[in-house]
């Protein structure tokens, strides 16, 4: 009689980080959830393939790569900038978000009503993008909406065509 192939271990439940926000901040840029990179570091974005900082240093008109973690939030408060996801916990394999299971939604209305400046939400990839304006949509009127190319080594476009689409939010900084 055959032997079942061991079974795989179920998913691990992974959990966000906190909002980096201020009353300050004009744009908010939200993604869907921390890969594994991330998680270890304890970093938004902390995937040394991941072009979130190029990009968004790109936006701000600076070199963000070359600064401690600390400092690259700072600089993104500093331009209007606040960060969150759209899930805080999941259970997920690995770090794509076609694994994402179980999905616990963050309070994106209860952020946005704290913060006064807030003109821009934007949305770092298609699952971001899904999730966030379901829970957004009663603020399409009042808030500019965007979708943005994933700043993930996993959706394959060139950085080069990531930063023109995510040149958009310049408007929305300084």
């Amino acid at each position: 009689m055959p032997v079942p192939p061991p079974a795989e271990p179920a998913p691990r439940r992974r959990v966000g980080f906190a909002p980096v926000v201020d009353a300050d901040t004009r744009l908010l840029i939200l993604g869907s959830l921390p890969g594994d990179a991330s998680l270890a570091a304890g970093q938004y974005y902390a995937h040394p393939r991941n072009g979130f900082w190029r990009l968004t240093g790109g936006v701000i008109g600076r070199d963000l790569i070359a600064l401690p973690y600390p400092q690259r939030l700072e600089a993104l408060k500093a331009a209007g900038i606040g960060l969150w996801d759209v899930i805080t916990t999941a259970h997920r394999a690995g770090s794509l978000d076609a694994a994402i299971r179980d999905p616990e939604f963050a309070d994106l209305t209860g952020l946005v009503a704290t913060l006064p400046q807030l003109r821009a939400v934007a949305f770092n990839g298609a699952t971001a993008a899904r999730a966030g304006r379901r829970a957004m949509a009663g603020y399409a009127d009042a808030l500019t909406l965007i979708d943005l190319p994933s700043s993930s080594p996993a959706h394959a476009r060139p950085l080069a065509e990531k930063a023109r689409a995510w040149a958009v939010l310049d408007e929305f900084t300084g």
